[in-house]
């Protein structure tokens, strides 16, 4: 998938494997934050005051971590105030790149080609994987943040006032259960997923495998006493678990040999997942062809060939059937 040192972009990525074969996701490096005022936020540098029309974010359609910043985007009603560049949904030596003739993945605002350079226009010695999303300030012309979980909060309390609307995913009597809630579907699904997928021993398949599915009981079960994780109200936990459920029977599930249970066999999971893909605006941003494209093409399944399945037929838009909690409607 390549990485940058010192500036300098290789294709070659070192191993994400400990001793014992456990994949371990990098840490994103670059973690500004925007704020109402351009004071400093809890990490990096402060002077990144939210202003509509400063700031840009760059995602790609197949990546769960850049689609947490798009459905956060446009619930926060701020597709006005922050622009977007989408870049092709499958990377190449160079990584992530841009198709300047095509209007859907050009750079829209910098006019590169590849992302890689949009670090280094940044941070010229910067030395890290080359991931999306990627906020970029226009006024300074360098990166915010490459963070996902910290870029949604910006996008939710940053901008109230300035663009968007004051809808609170992250209400201040909730943050504990939010909190809680995000560390462990981060830990065992949203990464738990690619912890199995590309696991290097049998026993950190079979561990990671576990997790996931630990998890996902879990959520089956929170969901049979609340309509949403953290209570009666979408909030970020609701936001940061969707990608990975879009995505897991068209990929996950055969790429990434995580085949215990689909979400359709989850009956509290699947009208949740299909309840949030009908929000306005979020069916607009899934694409489950490029999901299983992609998923298939770097996942153990693929050995080394491209043949992408034809099934499964996943249908979200079929009516959720949810109207309150088992424990509200009792």
């Amino acid at each position: 998938m390549g990485v940058m040192i010192e500036g300098v972009w290789h294709v070659e990525e070192p191993k994400q494997d400990d001793k014992d074969g456990r994949w371990q996701r990098a840490r994103s490096p670059l973690r500004s934050w925007i704020t109402p005022d351009g004071s400093p936020g809890p990490s990096g540098d402060g002077g990144y005051k939210a202003e509509a029309g400063r700031y840009h974010l760059y995602i790609s359609k197949s990546c769960p971590w850049a689609h947490r910043a798009w459905i956060m985007r446009i619930l926060k009603g701020l597709e006005d105030a922050v622009a977007m560049s989408i870049t092709l949904p499958r990377r190449n030596d160079d990584g992530w790149i841009f198709d300047p003739d095509d209007d859907e993945y050009r750079d829209r605002l910098l006019g590169h080609t590849i992302l890689n350079k949009i670090y280094s226009a940044s941070h010229s010695d910067y030395t890290g994987r080359v991931t999306v999303p990627v906020l970029w300030d226009d006024q300074t012309k360098t990166i915010v943040s490459n963070e996902s979980s910290e870029i949604i909060r910006m996008f939710n309390s940053a901008f109230i006032g300035v663009a968007g609307n004051a809808d609170d995913y992250y209400p201040e009597d909730l943050r504990g259960e939010i909190d809680a809630i995000n560390e462990r579907t981060f830990a065992n699904l949203n990464n738990g997923v690619y912890r199995a997928g590309f696991a290097g021993t049998q026993s950190a398949y079979e561990e990671a495998f576990d997790d996931v599915f630990e998890t996902l009981d879990w959520m089956e079960g929170l969901l049979d006493e609340r309509r949403y994780l953290a209570g009666d109200r979408i909030t970020e936990a609701d936001i940061r678990a969707l990608p990975t459920l879009l995505r897991f029977d068209v990929a996950y599930v055969s790429a990434f040999r995580c085949n215990l249970r689909r979400i359709v066999d989850y009956p509290n999971l699947w009208a949740y997942t299909r309840e949030l893909y009908q929000l306005p605006g979020i069916a607009a941003t899934v694409y489950p062809e490029i999901y299983k494209a992609g998923y298939h093409r770097i996942g153990p399944a693929s050995r080394g060939q491209e043949i992408i399945p034809k099934g499964p037929a996943v249908d979200f838009s079929a009516a959720p059937g949810r109207t309150s909690s088992r424990a509200a409607a009792e």
